[in-house]
């Protein structure tokens, strides 16, 4: 009896000691495998879950559903409340580079154009339409990458396990940069979720330097090189709303 004792004792040590593992990665490699991944992409849609921090307030989620093609086409409709019928279409050099964009329901019912970093646009959002994307999520990372090389800092990945998302396999990993703001790295630490076949993120968790939430995106049902055309970045198209 007291060997089953013991034998106990040590396999849930052995478990706790699993599930406090973490394993450092190579950041480069992988966004790398990740750049090389997304060069061979020439459009995707998806499902995009949205969450950000403005000042203290934490706005409310947004589902929205998208249509991306390179260089930088983007169609959004949101398919949930609390803006369910919102439609936007923003593509580089085309309507004085600026967004088409209406509200869902009947006050929807006139289309505007949006300069994109104007208060209107920006409204409830902390980045402009023209930082969406995966394209620009890597930008991001690498930038910080070439800063912490620069200042010859360490950002410290490490590899939390695994989870699926959206029923996609992935790795979750956290990045963790120099405690110090005033340095002008993105943000404290962030959690991604890597997609373990296509090498791009599914998922990231934004945390500030007081370390609280500030933005949470993830990408569902992701389809790529579906074959996007020009139809699909046009308000005219008989499937919108415009």
């Amino acid at each position: 009896m007291k060997f089953r004792w013991i034998l106990y004792a040590y396999i849930c040590l052995a478990i706790i000691n699993l599930e406090g593992y973490s394993e450092e990665i190579d950041i480069e490699t992988l966004l790398e495998e990740a750049q090389a991944s997304y060069n061979g992409i020439n459009d995707y849609t998806g499902i995009m879950h949205k969450q950000e921090r403005i000042g203290k307030k934490l706005y409310p989620k947004e589902t929205i559903f998208f249509k991306f093609a390179k260089p930088f086409k983007v169609y959004m409709k949101w398919i949930k409340d609390p803006y369910k019928g919102r439609e936007m279409i923003y593509v580089e050099g085309w309507n004085d580079n600026k967004i088409k964009a209406h509200e869902g329901g009947l006050i929807g019912v006139v289309t505007v154009n949006l300069d994109p970093r104007g208060s209107m646009a920006m409204k409830g959002n902390r980045h402009p339409v023209t930082d969406m994307g995966i394209g620009n999520l890597l930008k991001v990372v690498q930038t910080n990458i070439n800063r912490a090389k620069k200042l010859g800092d360490t950002i410290k990945v490490v590899k939390l396990g695994e989870e699926k998302i959206f029923g996609v396999d992935t790795i979750k990993l956290e990045a963790i940069f120099p405690k110090e703001k005033e340095k002008g790295y993105y943000c404290y630490r962030a959690i991604l979720w890597i997609d373990k076949e296509k090498k791009l993120p599914r998922k990231i968790m934004v945390y500030d330097w007081e370390d609280q939430l500030v933005e949470d995106y993830s990408y569902e049902n992701l389809q790529f090189n579906v074959g996007l055309t020009d139809k699909d970045f046009d308000p005219s198209n008989k499937e919108y709303n415009f």
